[in-house]
């Protein structure tokens, strides 16, 4: 399963600007890392194959609540905005092996 997210260069959902950008979520590569406090998985952008790592911070700032055994359900639960702020992180980060998403890429 793939979710597909259009980012417009300014960070805004626009399907209908032509340069957008297109994430695509990799469902089975989506990894629970409890050791470093992470969710990890990959994402093709522009055709090209990104990893992320999503910190549980980000999820804590999110929900509200620490993540314990439920870091997947709520990665899932706010899926769309995490993949917004992916698109934006990794057109900030064009050349990093690895875009990790932390409290301060949070608006």
């Amino acid at each position: 399963m793939l979710a597909r997210v259009a980012m417009g260069r300014d960070g805004v959902h626009n399907e209908e600007k032509t340069m957008a950008r297109q994430l695509e979520l990799d469902q089975a590569s989506v990894v629970d890392n409890d050791v470093a406090r992470q969710i990890e998985f990959t994402a093709e952008i522009d055709g090209d194959d990104r990893d992320f790592a999503v910190k549980y911070g980000v999820l804590k700032e999110l929900s509200g609540d620490e993540p314990e055994d439920d870091a997947l359900e709520l990665f899932e639960r706010f899926g769309d905005e995490i993949l917004d702020i992916c698109g934006d992180a990794a057109a900030r980060q064009p050349s990093a092996d690895i875009v990790t998403i932390d409290e301060g890429d949070l608006e």
